[in-house]
């Protein structure tokens, strides 16, 4: 097969740190006031500006509180999970690499002793019908890493008793979030909106706070997981006075996505960028024999990190130990290019290919991508049937 005479204009799809916004460049940074004090006023308004574009771009409910907190999407789901549960029992849905860390961290760590488990292999997705309203949910909103994303929230209780804890770090921007049905929800800027890692998004219902603010847990917090003070929330977490010092340059480049979402049509303008992207990877997939979608689901398949499998028979029968190199042999060869960066599956999942269709790429580029993961699929198999040959 013959190389690919067109190229993406900007080859970036990895699934985080993801693309930068079209026509990103160093001067979108000039405004960061870098040096000072984050507690000064104009740094802290520029946190705060931060916490007021989330709100307004996303629909976020008046009542809702939004805060910017360490450690990426990572260490807001942590704070939340250390800092509220158990009150009641949990049910925690698991079904990759994160929502599976978040299942240990409820058993091993926090060792929460009314835990129901539903878990499902990467492709698949638990019964979330079974979630049961009178206890506390765990989840995520987008699998990141299996490429499987919820449906829908109908299956969260408008009713419920505990509280819907949501890491969304894959999901917010690229969906329409049921804002009404989620209570703890996280994200972390280096996603849809391609903004720079370790800082993450909280937001928490008025039903999380009067959890944070009636339940002393029995554990240990560290000084950067503690959102209250005297049994009362630390307001100032949600209005720009961050518990640790953040970057001002990582501040001012999220402005900048910010802003460029508004251009855009705002979060309409995300949701039709991300459809259209992973349109193109659809039609690719329905005329491809060799490449299907990971989810087992059409309605579960993510937008974002569409994570796809081989079905090549050739593939397929390779020992599992040698289906890793191979697909480390196809990116390779799409990096050498400058075609394409870092779209082999994550680490735990089965051997395969991730490409980021998120709002910050261009669906021009997703179309670009495509011939040339044909040619590598291509180049690879018959570089590796030639060498067993000889």
């Amino acid at each position: 097969m013959e190389k690919p005479q067109r190229k993406p204009n900007n080859p970036n799809f990895s699934s985080g740190p993801c693309a930068k916004r079209p026509g990103w460049s160093f001067s979108a940074l000039e405004g960061a006031m870098l040096g000072r004090s984050h507690r000064a006023g104009p740094l802290k308004a520029k946190l705060k500006e931060v916490i007021d574009l989330h709100k307004e771009v996303l629909g976020i409910p008046a009542d809702y509180r939004v805060g910017i907190v360490p450690a990426s999407d990572t260490g807001a789901f942590e704070m939340a999970l250390w800092s509220m549960l158990g009150v009641r029992g949990v049910d925690v849905f698991a079904w990759e690499a994160f929502s599976t860390d978040w299942l240990k961290d409820v058993t091993g760590q926090l060792k929460i002793s009314d835990v129901r488990t539903f878990e499902a292999p990467y492709g698949g997705i638990p019964d979330l019908s079974q979630a049961d309203p009178a206890r506390d949910t765990v989840f995520v909103w987008n699998g990141t890493t299996s490429g499987v994303r919820v449906p829908n929230g109908e299956w969260i209780s408008a009713k419920r008793e505990g509280l819907s804890f949501c890491d969304a770090t894959s999901a917010v921007f690229a969906y329409d979030m049921p804002w009404e049905k989620l209570d703890v929800v996280t994200w972390s800027w280096q996603k849809v909106l391609g903004g720079e890692g370790a800082h993450g998004m909280l937001v928490l219902s008025p039903r999380a706070v009067a959890r944070l603010e009636s339940y002393t847990p029995d554990r240990p917090l560290p000084k950067i997981f503690r959102m209250t003070a005297k049994g009362k929330l630390n307001e100032g977490i949600f209005e720009g006075a961050t518990i640790n010092t953040p970057s001002m340059m990582a501040v001012e480049d999220c402005l900048d996505a910010l802003r460029w979402v508004k251009t855009i049509g705002g979060l309409k303008g995300t949701l039709k960028r991300t459809e259209e992207n992973y349109k193109a990877i659809e039609q690719w997939v329905s005329k491809t024999g060799w490449i299907e979608f990971l989810a087992q689901k059409p309605e579960t398949s993510s937008k974002t990190s569409v994570c796809l499998k081989i079905t090549d028979a050739w593939f397929a029968a390779l020992p599992d130990a040698d289906k890793e190199p191979f697909i480390k042999a196809m990116t390779k060869l799409l990096e050498k290019e400058g075609a394409g960066y870092d779209i082999a599956g994550y680490r735990d999942a089965p051997a395969g290919l991730r490409v980021w269709c998120g709002a910050t790429v261009e669906t021009a580029d997703v179309e670009a991508l495509i011939p040339w993961i044909e040619w590598s699929f291509a180049k690879a198999k018959a570089d590796a049937q030639a060498q067993k040959a000889a």
